[in-house]
């Protein structure tokens, strides 16, 4: 089986999330894809981010019509802040009956040689790149990689993140089961 791996914060999980991942398989680049929740990116604040715990139950809210598409919180049990080789090693110990493929978006495809282990990603792992609107897809870093004809989507989580804060709609920016939970526990009002 063929395994998409599709990290991030996901801080909150927004359609254009569920889209990419649902694409890659009706584009039938894999069999399942699993989003990997991570606790802390190297990249990121730790400040801008709400609860671990509270964004994995949001992307599963998000998933539970979705049985092509699983969460995961492996990284959750790794040392942090995260980084995807760990996680890759990890997981090809847990599961070595499964081909892993990472999906990416255009600006990360950019950057991955910078990544710890960068190339040694590369070399070893299929990528699955996404276009981002300001990011060309351009050269790719190896022959494993594969571009991912993916509408273009216009939404971020950090605009939804503003939104609330201001108190305005992100009706049909994320799964209605998503806005009823964050409503319900009044994430991200004063984060």
């Amino acid at each position: 089986m063929k395994v998409g791996l599709f990290f991030g914060s996901f801080n909150p999980i927004h359609h254009g999330h569920l889209i990419i991942a649902n694409h890659a398989i009706v584009k039938k680049l894999v069999d399942q894809v699993w989003i990997i929740v991570t606790p802390q990116n190297p990249f990121k604040k730790k400040n801008d981010l709400i609860n671990e715990y509270n964004r994995l139950h949001l992307v599963k809210l998000a998933l539970e019509d979705c049985p092509s598409i699983k969460v995961s919180d492996v990284e959750f049990k790794l040392p942090r802040p995260s980084y995807t080789i760990n996680t890759l090693v990890f997981l090809k110990e847990l599961y070595p009956e499964k081909k892993f493929v990472l999906i990416i978006g255009a600006d990360s495809h950019e950057n991955i040689l910078r990544w710890k282990d960068g190339k040694k990603i590369v070399e070893e792992y299929e990528l699955i790149v996404y276009k981002r609107r300001g990011f060309d897809i351009g050269e790719p870093v190896s022959e494993k990689v594969l571009k991912l004809d993916n509408p273009l989507i216009e939404i971020s989580s950090t605009r939804i993140r503003e939104s609330i804060k201001a108190g305005e709609s992100i009706k049909f920016l994320t799964p209605d089961k998503v806005i009823t939970e964050m409503e319900r526990c009044a994430l991200y009002k004063n984060s």
